[in-house]
């Protein structure tokens, strides 16, 4: 069964702990002198080492700044269990430092400088850029649970609560200056949101306007664009309460609706956003709102910042229901002057990364500062996973505190692939695509994951791109996932196919005009010339293979057995592979250019034939040449488009050079399609050429087979031109637009404008 969707997260029951428990010691703190801080921690062990690392970042700053009570760390290890094994956290020794140094009461020495550089994660020369680490500031919660609806707070006229948490609450508000409806966040007065969020300009981001610091700068109001149509919260609410049966695209809409009627608001009368989305399957609107917040993690990642905080109620939706990620208040950015990855440091555990929940365990050496986005991209792809089945891929105790017992299970689950339980709970048309996608995401190993959003959002367009969804994810027992493994078999046989045909019209054409009209003393001469050529050709031709496919071969058979290569290298082998039917061609044309020096050779040698039909031959062997060149090349290009090539696009990350390289093959398949067009007209002109009239009777039947089977061959070439470039078209689709833009003038999956 799945899990009661109002069961109130263990974190936020921390939280709200920790809220009621500074409140309370800061009145305690009134009277004058210290009061005893280990009476206000609370007695669940889930909760205690937060609250009480709280409480002392409070009683540093009564005790340095307010009042003459001094009192060092070591006092606080000596009194407290939970301090004494393992290095004290490291906010602890940056507030300690910094509230000895505001109250002037020790030097900074160098010693000093170092240790409390190390625990803000900055260099010494920010040490006066200090940032309190303080979740709960003293009577920050007084002030704001004085607030309420029908307020006006500075510019602000507060209409409706919209959001509330243990240090915010989320108000529709109406800014008088500018007459606008805004979103206004008041919280405790700590946290780098606001800076962070500044440097953050994305169409899939919530986009910050200002803020302001209220009440003597306890709060913090921080007014932002306003998004009705709720949170994915609301979706996972609808989802859960929907059968499978009817799940869809129609289902994010209809959650927007609902919390726009509550709201009062008008829904979108004509969308083509909202038209496009209700046609989608459940899977593909999970892939479609994980592919703009992939986009939008790229977009913060190229900044430096970290979200650190991926869930549901974090993901807030437009009227369209365009998803925009929110609440960075625990996020960290390394480019605000004196920010620390160990300030503020938090998040919901069941959506943690392994590395960020090792980073929570008291007992553990891991830190914040160890955090990079492939975190967020686990986080969002359990968020999506819980958004395409109900529930989340790990077993975790719903009623589980942050006791380290609780952190020990939620890691040991993490640190294991998925369930198969779980796998079970995909919904039947979900894609094996998307699956493989979410299982890479949530990979224990984070080196095995996607290294960016960038990364992530393309694959997520190819679970939005059918055609190309097939060819990049084919089922592992499909006749494609098959023959991919055999590249050097297939190629040869696209050649020798080419070569094959080539041979037949040459030995037909050759038969009446040359081999019947010189002894057999001379023929079996001229087929031991033939014998010698093959034998000379075939080495060389193979080791020409080799060369051109010394990188292609090995670099897929590594990929498949689990290698890593980097990005040059995966970007090379990607140009390459889409020459690779070209490179084939052109050994099949040296082959054809060497038998037709071997042949006059020959006839010039053994026989007395004149120059005409020496020539005459020539251009013959030429034809033949042509024709296995045209038909190599695609039978060998349709297979490395169809079964090789899109094996790389599910590792590394592609760049315009990829689109420009595809383009390049579309433009020659067409090349290719003329020659293979002309073969009869030139196998006519060239069977024709340089012969008498009584000489046209002794091939006309080998040019009119030409002719025929030139024909049929072409119709079958055609075929295979069409579904090339319509794999080439889709491939392109997902690689030189990256995404689906929501505006109607973009192209759709299909390739039409909206």
């Amino acid at each position: 069964m799945y899990e009661p969707i109002d069961l109130v997260d263990s974190a936020e029951r921390t939280r709200s702990a920790l809220a009621t428990a500074v409140a309370r010691f800061s009145e305690a703190w009134a009277s004058g002198s210290p009061p005893d801080l280990s009476a206000y921690l609370p007695r669940e062990p889930a909760a205690r080492r937060t609250v009480m690392i709280e409480l002392i970042k409070v009683d540093l700053e009564y005790r340095w700044l307010r009042h003459d009570f001094p009192k060092r760390l070591a006092e606080y290890r000596a009194e407290f269990a939970e301090l004494r094994d393992g290095p004290l956290p490291a906010e602890l020794v940056y507030e300690e430092f910094h509230a000895r140094r505001r109250g002037g009461r020790v030097a900074e020495t160098a010693a000093a400088a170092t240790a409390a550089s190390a625990a803000a994660d900055s260099e010494p020369a920010q040490i006066e850029d200090y940032r309190s680490t303080m979740i709960a500031r003293p009577g920050a919660q007084v002030l704001l649970d004085s607030i309420d609806v029908g307020d006006r707070v500075d510019d602000f006229d507060l209409l409706m609560r919209i959001g509330a948490g243990a240090f915010a609450q989320v108000y529709l508000a109406r800014q008088q200056s500018m007459q606008r409806l805004v979103a206004v966040k008041i919280s405790h007065n700590h946290g780098i949101e606001p800076q962070t969020l500044a440097q953050l300009d994305h169409e899939y981001i919530v986009r910050i306007f200002d803020q302001r610091l209220i009440g003597d700068g306890e709060l913090k109001l921080l007014y932002m664009q306003y998004l009705p149509g709720g949170t994915l919260l609301d979706v996972l609410r609808l989802r859960r309460a929907t059968p499978r049966e009817r799940l869809g695209g129609q289902l994010l809409l209809d959650a927007v609706d609902h919390v726009l009627a509550e709201k009062g608001e008008v829904r979108p009368a004509e969308s083509a956003v909202r038209e496009r989305t209700a046609a989608l399957t459940w899977p593909e609107t999970v892939a479609w709102l994980g592919r703009r917040l992939a986009d939008a993690l790229q977009h913060a990642s190229e900044r430096g910042v970290l979200h650190r905080d991926i869930k549901p109620a974090n993901v807030l939706l437009s009227a369209e229901g365009i998803p925009k990620l929110a609440d960075f208040n625990v996020s960290f950015s390394k480019r605000v002057k004196g920010a620390s990855p160990l300030a503020y440091f938090g998040g919901s555990l069941a959506y943690m990364s392994p590395e960020q929940l090792e980073a929570c365990h008291p007992e553990l050496s891991a830190s914040a500062a160890d955090l990079d986005t492939r975190s967020d991209i686990f986080a969002l792809a359990v968020m999506l996973w819980e958004l395409l089945t109900g529930r989340r891929p790990f077993a975790d105790e719903t009623s589980a505190g942050e006791s380290e017992t609780s952190l020990a299970r939620m890691l040991e689950l993490r640190r294991r692939p998925i369930d198969p339980k779980f796998l079970s709970d995909l919904p039947s048309d979900c894609p094996p695509a998307l699956r493989q996608v979410l299982l890479k995401c949530l990979s224990p190993d984070r080196a095995d994951r996607y290294s960016c959003g960038s990364e992530l959002a393309q694959q997520l367009d190819l679970c939005l791109e059918a055609r190309a969804r097939d060819l990049v994810y084919p089922p592992p027992n499909s006749w494609r996932a098959r023959l991919s493994r055999w590249p050097t078999p297939i190629l040869w046989l696209s050649s020798l196919t080419g070569i094959g045909l080539a041979t037949a019209y040459l030995a037909t054409h050759a038969q009446k005009l040359i081999r019947e009209r010189v002894p057999d003393a001379v023929n079996s001469q001229m087929d031991r010339g033939v014998i010698a050529c093959v034998l000379g050709v075939l080495p060389l031709a193979i080791v020409i293979y080799v060369y051109i496919s010394r990188d292609l071969l090995a670099v897929s058979r590594g990929l498949r057995d689990g290698r890593r290569y980097d990005e040059a290298t995966l970007a090379r082998v990607r140009s390459r592979t889409l020459l690779w039917g070209d490179l084939c061609a052109l050994n099949t044309l040296l082959a054809a250019v060497i038998a037709t020096v071997t042949g006059v050779m020959l006839l010039r040698w053994f026989t007395d034939l004149s120059l005409r039909i020496q020539i005459h031959a020539a251009m013959t062997v030429l034809v033949a040449g042509t024709i296995s060149v045209a038909y190599t090349f695609f039978l060998s290009t349709f297979y490395i488009v169809r079964c090789v090539y899109p094996l790389y696009l599910s590792h590394g990350r592609t760049t315009e050079q990829d689109s420009a390289d595809l383009h390049w093959l579309r433009r020659r398949t067409t090349v290719y399609l003329a020659i293979t067009a002309s073969v009869p007209v030139i196998g006519v002109l060239a069977g024709f050429s340089a012969l008498e009239s009584d000489e046209l009777a002794l091939v006309r039947d080998s040019v009119l087979g030409l002719c025929a089977g030139g024909g049929l061959a072409f119709v079958a070439v055609y075929w295979l031109f069409r579904k090339l470039d319509a794999d080439l078209r889709a491939l392109d689709r997902v690689i030189s637009v990256p995404g689906l833009d929501d505006r109607p003038d973009r192209p759709d999956r299909a390739g039409r404008p909206k």
